[in-house]
């Protein structure tokens, strides 16, 4: 934004720049609105032609040109630096929308038996392809490898026959453009059928060598501007830039079509392309690749698909069988993501998507580049921002395109720059406000002829002396000019534009700025001030060298309603308690202090019962509360401020109840008038329990010892047991004893 003709607007050091800022700055400086020059970025459709809706079954067929799939087509954006314009674009999968195939296999030896089964791809492709599009084509080209050592082997009889034993192989060929597309599905099979296999000596192929010619030579292929499948099979890896340094070719290939009688001629002369090539012709020409590869290279080529957009990988059988079933699979898989991208983009300029596609799924980032499961005539939207950061050099419109991937059509971006305001053009030539006609009076502001400096272009380069008017910008003739913050134009000081347009130098000198004030919490004056001059000055009830200083006081109000509860100032907002012992938010908190209820006991105990340690002190120093003595206490809930209940001992162990409240300024002391003492002993029972126990302890005792008597008792006499058991007595006759019995056995017994 540039301020129109007011001449004296700007503050002593500010530069001509400062004339342009924020609209909110402006305003804040007293600039009247009506004199704002603000120019806005503009979006126009220049080409609208809506989205195609169009039925298989209906008898009107279109040209591939007639149908649209992406809306709009062409754009003017007005870009203002700093503003991103924003606008939708509308993408439609055209139903029964044309599509042109073109079928390239690997033709070296191990493909022999995949050949059999292509032969006759033509019309049976036709027929599946049928129930996607009535307008379909199909073409045929093979490939073997480049036709130099040591990829082939180029003896004689092998540029003849490069098959071992019986084998009858043709030639070997880097690429042939066997059937331009065409509609007829006979001549596929009656061309194809003619084929023969070649051979090789290496087991990668030449594969991109005859992508690239399909992709750019789109006369002699035949594409037309419709969905163009490229469909690869092989069973084997592939070369890729660089690896003609093995055939001593050396030269990088050059992208262009070198076809001559439908063959690659110039496979010996140009190295095979490398990958990023291959991406941004196959980009270019809208072609998407199926590569349909045997189960032992699918983590190869994979990887080949994770490189190229808008490409599918297919698991080919062994023999072909199933090369009808993958191409359908994955032109299903590719048609129905939709992905856009754009073509360079220029210095300053940056592109952001977001899509909104099927079922209301929003992607951003990467994602709002791309939509998946579209079906055909489905409808998903991009909403697009594109966003310039500065000028261009030379100022020029720009033109970018923005595509869906794998698809003819695209939207042409225009883009033109706002690089000044329009009072610019309206300058006053030669203006009598420019010192004697000495410049241009333009967006209140003068532009210095040549050879004129100054804020008024009234210095002359050739006629001052710089030393002269650098003095001017010294402070205090110092030796810094204009503070080190600043140029000396014309003796006059033009501060410093920093990065952030919200710090600015300021003064006759650049003495000044609005950055260099004390902080508090990392924030500029506290965030409660502004910074003048390297001073706050801060908002009202704030105060301190960095407007730290509240001076509020709600923050130091304590629950009685005191500020830090009488026992300190509020400062800043924060109590400062003036008694040491005491701490917290509100002077709260006293961890040395014994506690409201021991802190009061001795002048309650006195004053209500005329006792305990303070009883002879009692009026000196107990007379500062109210004393109250009731039947009962009064409950916290029955109070509006702050009260503590105590339950205190005296020294003949008696229990007395009090209170102690704050109210007004005014302590307060509600005490129970009787006190809560333990009744006296009962001595029968004592004396009954002594005698008692007395009489227990004896019985028991009695009992104990008759109970060691008789366990030694059975001991001794188990004792006695075991020696008599063991005690041994000697049998032995005395010699001089005779028996007084006399045995005579009479002779004549029989014993009968």
């Amino acid at each position: 934004m540039k301020l129109d003709f007011l001449l004296n607007f700007l503050t002593v050091g500010e530069s001509k720049s400062a004339r342009c800022d924020d609209l909110e700055s402006l305003k804040k400086r007293s600039c009247d609105p009506t004199k704002v020059e603000n120019p806005r970025g503009l979006i126009q459709i220049n080409k609208n032609k809506p989205v195609t809706i169009r039925k298989k079954d209906v008898p009107e067929k279109l040209d591939p040109e007639q149908i649209t799939q992406i809306q709009p087509q062409k754009l003017t954006l007005t870009l203002r630096s700093g503003e991103p314009q924003t606008f939708d674009l509308k993408f439609k999968r055209a139903e029964d929308y044309p599509i042109d195939l073109y079928y390239l296999m690997d033709l070296s030896f191990s493909m022999k038996d995949d050949l059999e089964n292509v032969k006759n791809l033509g019309t049976d492709l036709m027929r599946e392809m049928q129930v996607i599009t009535s307008d379909f084509r199909i073409g045929f080209g093979s490939f073997v490898e480049k036709t130099v050592m040591p990829y082939i082997s180029t003896t004689p009889a092998r540029l003849i026959n490069p098959c071992t034993g019986n084998q009858n192989c043709t030639s070997p060929f880097s690429y042939k453009n066997v059937l331009k597309l065409t509609n007829k599905g006979d001549e596929f099979n009656r061309l194809v059928s003619r084929q023969q296999i070649s051979g090789n000596l290496d087991s990668p192929e030449g594969g991109f060598d005859a992508i690239m010619q399909v992709a750019v030579c789109e006369e002699q292929i035949g594409w037309r501007n419709v969905t163009r499948l490229l469909v690869f099979s092989t069973d084997a890896g592939f070369h890729f830039a660089g690896d003609g340094k093995l055939g001593g070719i050396v030269l990088p290939n050059d992208g262009k079509c070198h076809l001559e009688n439908n063959m690659y001629t110039m496979s010996h002369y140009y190295d095979y392309p490398s990958i990023a090539h291959l991406v941004q012709k196959l980009s270019d020409h809208n072609i998407q690749t199926i590569f349909a590869v045997t189960e032992e290279f699918q983590p190869v080529y994979k990887e080949l698909k994770n490189l190229i957009p808008k490409s599918a990988v297919g698991t080919l059988s062994s023999n072909s069988s199933n090369v009808i079933k993958l191409i359908i699979d994955a032109y299903n898989s590719l048609s129905s993501e939709v992905i856009l991208e754009n073509g360079r983009l220029p210095e300053g300029v940056s592109i952001t998507y977001k899509s909104i596609c099927k079922n209301g799924v929003v992607g951003t980032g990467e994602n709002g580049r791309k939509c998946s499961n579209i079906s055909i005539g489905d409808e998903v939207s991009f909403q697009i921002s594109i966003e310039s950061k500065e000028c261009p050099s030379h100022g020029k419109p720009e033109v970018i395109t923005i595509k869906p991937l794998g698809f003819n059509e695209e939207v042409e971006v225009v883009l033109n720059f706002i690089c000044d305001c329009q009072c610019a053009s309206d300058g006053e030539p030669n203006s009598e406000k420019c010192h004697e006609g000495n410049g241009t009076f333009e967006c209140g502001a003068c532009k210095c002829n040549d050879g004129r400096i100054g804020r008024l272009c009234e210095c002359s380069k050739d006629e001052v002396r710089t030393e002269d008017l650098d003095a001017n910008c010294r402070k205090d003739n110092g030796t810094d000019i204009c503070s080190n913050n600043g140029d000396c134009v014309c003796g006059t000081c033009e501060c410093k534009k920093r990065e952030n347009p919200a710090e600015i130098y300021s003064g006759k000198y650049c003495e000044c700025d609005n950055f260099n004030c004390d902080r508090s919490n990392n924030k500029l004056c506290g965030g409660h001030g502004r910074c003048e001059c390297r001073k706050c000055i801060c908002d009202a009830n704030y105060t301190g060298s960095a407007c730290d200083c509240s001076l509020e006081t709600s923050t130091c109000l304590a629950k009685n309603g005191q500020i830090c509860n009488g026992r300190g100032t509020c400062e800043c907002g924060v109590c400062k308690c003036t008694n040491p012992k005491f701490q917290g938010p509100t002077c709260e908190i006293c961890p040395t202090c014994p506690g409201v209820c021991a802190e009061h006991k001795d002048c309650v105990q006195c004053r209500a019962f005329q006792a305990g340690e303070k009883k002879d002190t009692c009026q000196q120093d107990c007379s500062y509360f109210q004393l109250i003595k009731v039947a009962k206490l009064p409950q916290p809930t029955d109070q509006s401020f702050p009260l503590t209940h105590c339950k205190e001992r005296d020294a003949n162990d008696c229990w007395f109840y009090y209170t102690y409240a704050i109210r007004n300024d005014n302590k307060e002391v509600y005490v129970v008038e009787t006190l809560e003492c333990p009744p006296g002993p009962d001595i029968i029972p004592i004396v009954a329990g002594v005698v008692a126990g007395i009489v227990l302890i004896g019985l028991a005792l009695l009992l104990i010892w008759k109970l060691l008597m008789i366990i030694h008792d059975r001991r001794e006499f188990a004792k006695f047991e075991k020696e008599k058991m063991n005690a041994k007595w000697d049998t032995g006759e005395n010699p001089i004893y005779k028996s007084a019995v006399t045995t005579v056995v009479n002779p004549k017994y029989e014993g009968k």
